[in-house]
């Protein structure tokens, strides 16, 4: 091993090591969740947080949560307290992880699966008495196995999606889980917006076409747009099909749309919030989508989706959409949905489609 690579383990045992502290973990009443990441993860995880307070409901539920994700847990009844960090700025998350090290944690249940050394010093300043995690992948030449920070690990495996991954750290706490849905609580106020603006297709199919997400080359461009609408429309006129995008591209959106002069075809309004796009989705009767936080947020409303996904099982296997009913067309490649399957893609949509409507 490289002296670098040995001077960054050794640092990074001395940093995670701590004496085991006799308490037993059934006995907590204060416990920290991390998942200060994307959107689709804290989707994913919003089980965890829900099983957990249906058995010990006086235990009070701090998250610490991404400005990227944080809107996901908004009116989560089962969690009592959102904390902000920014994953790759530890210094300005100082004072806060100060806040909660005076707090005094029972547990701390951290997700990453693989040893991250930003993670650790966080819990190293928050100090809880207990730390549970996900078997980690060895990292920086330091094996999960040799932080004693680390009280209790659970399984991971790449046949199994990260949902059951997670809800797999409530072991120690002797909760079996009796649902594995996925929370989400738009407002009255967010759920008024979506109804209104479907109001005028009630009578028609409702299809959302998702175009991108975070992940640079997960995107449906706009030549593959125009087929899809259009193989929808030849088999079906009366479908009405709504375009999901970010605020940041919703202009871009609003002038391929245009231009395209399909009026069939339109594009949602702005959703500012993660939950006022979960607000529209819940009340549309299908989802097209790349492999994004869309395929969750429609999992958690149990909509019928087609995913367009890379082609890496193991990823797919750990994020795979978890609604009872949908498809998955897969591209030809490892690393990018290009060269995906457009005609495939409108068949598995006609066919749920033509299902709903016969």
């Amino acid at each position: 091993m490289p002296l670098k690579k040995k001077i960054k383990a050794y640092l990074l045992k001395k940093i995670a090591s701590q004496k085991s502290i006799d308490f037993d973990i059934k006995d907590a009443k204060n416990v920290l969740f991390l998942r200060y990441d994307r959107i689709g993860d804290m989707v994913i995880t919003t089980p965890v947080f829900r099983e957990i307070k249906l058995v010990y409901p006086h235990i009070k539920i701090t998250v610490i949560a991404s400005t990227a994700n944080q809107d996901v847990l908004t009116n989560n009844p089962y969690v009592d307290n959102i904390i902000t960090n920014h994953k790759n700025n530890l210094l300005s998350d100082l004072p806060s992880l100060l806040k909660l090290r005076k707090q005094k944690f029972d547990v701390c249940i951290e997700f990453d699966h693989s040893v991250i050394p930003h993670a650790i010093i966080r819990l190293k300043i928050i100090n809880p008495k207990k730390v549970i995690s996900v078997k980690k992948d060895g990292r920086y030449g330091v094996n999960g196995s040799e932080l004693s920070l680390y009280d209790f690990y659970t399984d991971k495996t790449k046949k199994i999606h990260f949902r059951d991954i997670w809800l797999a750290t409530l072991k120690p706490f002797d909760v079996k889980p009796k649902s594995k849905e996925y929370d989400l609580f738009p407002a009255e106020k967010q759920q008024k917006q979506a109804e209104n603006f479907i109001k005028k297709y009630s009578s028609k199919f409702l299809v959302g076409i998702n175009l991108e997400g975070a992940v640079k080359g997960k995107k449906i461009i706009f030549s593959e747009l125009d087929q899809i609408c259009q193989g929808l429309y030849k088999e079906n006129n009366n479908v009405q099909i709504i375009i999901l995008t970010t605020p940041n591209n919703l202009q871009k959106t609003n002038k391929k749309v245009n231009d395209m002069d399909l009026d069939y075809v339109i594009t949602s309004y702005k959703t500012s919030a993660i939950l006022d796009a979960a607000a529209l989705i819940n009340r549309l009767n299908l989802i097209i989508t790349p492999d994004t936080s869309i395929v969750h947020i429609a999992s958690a409303f149990n909509k019928p989706i087609v995913t367009i996904h890379e082609n890496n099982q193991d990823s797919y296997q750990l994020f795979a959409p978890t609604s009872s009913l949908n498809k998955t067309v897969f591209s030809p490649k490892k690393d990018t949905l290009e060269g995906y399957d457009v005609q495939k893609v409108i068949e598995y949509a006609n066919q749920f489609i033509n299902k709903d409507l016969t």
